[in-house]
């Protein structure tokens, strides 16, 4: 098994030079050597034969003892120093100070096929930055994360990606709920992949110290390997560094509200200056469409990172980037214009993806009103936000049809339709079909160009939590069909019809299912 090993975080950057692993505050450095835990009977759950083939590895590659011992933390990969990133961050809106890699470690960047990856294991062990924790991460999350970063990026969102699931072989304690009930379950480990896991805590640990010269080291880093295209490092370039972080951003969250994901934890450490989707904790996708519903429990008082706040967290995420690079750039005004275009844009391309999602191609100067509309009355009853804009590419804009006919599959409760929202949901119909009359494309052209943007299938958590169940029995059948018929989210695929379903009744309470937490 060979690698094409191209470190350059841990060859260019500052190095915390304290090398024993014990919890610290670590100064004037963006990382710390660690050597990962050694596992006591590592085993491979499942791997995923994209990235096998995107770092330059074969399938024969990925069922070699090599491949479990390097992916499993058992071995470390010749000529690499593996380490856990330093940064800081904002948590639920509060300065949370120095949190860096509690439970990841990077084992080298490679290269392959003119891209690079950084190549991590998150639940690997103890670095300086766990705090009061133990490093590890158990089977449950594991596959949580596995299967979303790869779902993700079928789904066309800018994401981290996973290489690889390993059971450790021990057992490791968690609370799940934070209610004084902890419990022994199965440890495990995942190998994610991302050109970088570099975060807008990562630049905000030195502004917080006054560490300039380590900032601008850092950034320049950043600009030299990850924004090549920007010409060399000065103050005007890193205004245009913060603006194609915002334009990423902007994208990256637009995804999120066009399939119905909310990310749980947007806290400034867990956002990727990449503009990728990245810690997959206590995420879930919309079930009932709920402007105000979050899967993360420690968030339910608040709601800080519900799904309609999204796009607004994102933003004030950015102002903490803009705050913690501003000594470097010395222009609050064009910090701010950014900022104010990034709400702007947002506007623009919020209603552009939403008009796509209703197969709206051509201009109308009341399609705001109507898909207002629409976002109003789907909250007046549970409504499956997935099932209802697949579905409704089958509306025929030359048929009469009673719209909700197409979209009945969508609700949960049917009876709570009173008369009422039956009246408003006609009448939205009705102005929808008249809408449609203007539109050039067919029927059938306009539900394919639809079905390219409401994809069919997503990782529902309570999809999630059988591939875990089953998982947790020995059986990791559930985990390879899902890893399966999410590749192609947006195919009908027939005989993966069972998944295109409502949450079942079962699932409404359940824990990993409507009650996440940090730990998920």
């Amino acid at each position: 098994m060979k690698l094409n090993i191209k470190d350059t975080f841990n060859t260019e950057l500052p190095a915390d030079p304290v090398l024993e692993n014990y919890r610290r505050q670590v100064k004037k450095a963006c990382f710390s050597f660690v050597t990962p835990r050694k596992p006591s009977k590592p085993s491979l759950i499942h791997v995923s034969p994209e990235m096998i083939e995107a770092i330059g590895l074969s399938e024969e590659d990925s069922k070699s003892e090599e491949f479990l011992s390097i992916f499993s933390g058992k071995e470390v990969l010749d000529n690499t120093k593996p380490y856990a990133m330093c940064y800081a961050g904002h948590q639920f809106g509060n300065w949370a100070g120095q949190l860096g890699d509690g439970r990841a470690i990077n084992l080298a960047e490679i290269e392959h096929d003119s891209k690079k990856w950084t190549l991590q294991l998150k639940g690997a062990g103890e670095t300086p930055y766990s705090r009061s924790a133990d490093g590890l991460a158990v089977l449950r999350s594991s596959i949580r994360e596995y299967l979303c970063s790869e779902a993700m990026f079928h789904l066309g969102v800018p994401t981290t990606r996973a290489l690889s699931i390993v059971l450790t072989g021990d057992e490791v304690l968690r609370d799940v709920l934070y209610n004084g009930n902890p419990a022994y379950e199965k440890g495990a480990i995942v190998c994610r992949t991302s050109p970088s896991f570099l975060r807008f805590g990562s630049f905000e640990i030195f502004a917080a110290s006054q560490d300039l010269g380590t900032q601008k080291q850092l950034i320049d880093f950043t600009i030299k390997h990850h924004f090549q295209h920007l010409e060399t490092p000065s103050k005007e370039v890193y205004l245009q560094f913060f603006k194609e972080v915002t334009t990423k951003s902007l994208e990256m969250v637009i995804h999120w509200q066009r399939i119905g994901f909310v990310h749980g934890v947007m806290n400034t450490d867990n956002m990727s200056i990449l503009g990728l989707t990245i810690d997959y904790g206590p995420y879930g996708w919309l079930e009932g469409y709920d402007h105000g519903w979050t899967p993360n429990t420690t968030d339910n008082t608040h709601k800080r990172y519900r799904f309609e706040a999204q796009p607004e967290i994102v933003q004030w995420n950015l102002y903490q980037l803009a705050n913690a690079i501003f000594p470097l750039i010395e222009d609050a005004k064009s910090l701010e214009s950014i900022l104010i275009h990034y709400r702007m844009d947002f506007k623009t391309a919020y209603l552009e993806m939403m008009k796509s999602k209703l197969g709206l191609f051509s201009e109308d100067e009341n399609d705001s009103k109507l898909i207002e509309e629409l976002e109003q009355i789907l909250q007046l009853t549970e409504t499956d936000m997935t099932i209802f804009f697949r579905n409704l590419s089958n509306y025929l804009k030359e048929e009469k049809v009673v719209g909700l006919s197409i979209v009945s599959e969508a609700f949960y409760q049917p009876t709570e339709i009173t008369t009422l929202i039956e009246e408003r949901w006609k009448k939205w119909f009705l102005q929808y079909r008249v809408r449609l009359q203007k539109e050039a494309l067919s029927d059938h052209e306009r539900a394919t160009k639809m079905n390219r943007v409401n994809p069919k299938y997503v990782l529902r958590n309570y999809m999630a939590q059988l591939a875990i169940d089953a998982a947790d029995k020995g059986d990791y059948s559930v985990i390879g069909e899902l890893f399966d018929v999410l590749k192609k989210p947006y195919e009908e695929q027939p005989e993966y019809q069972k998944w295109f379903a409502k949450r079942p009744e079962w699932a409404r309470h359940k824990v990993g299912c409507s009650m996440l937490s940090c730990s998920s």
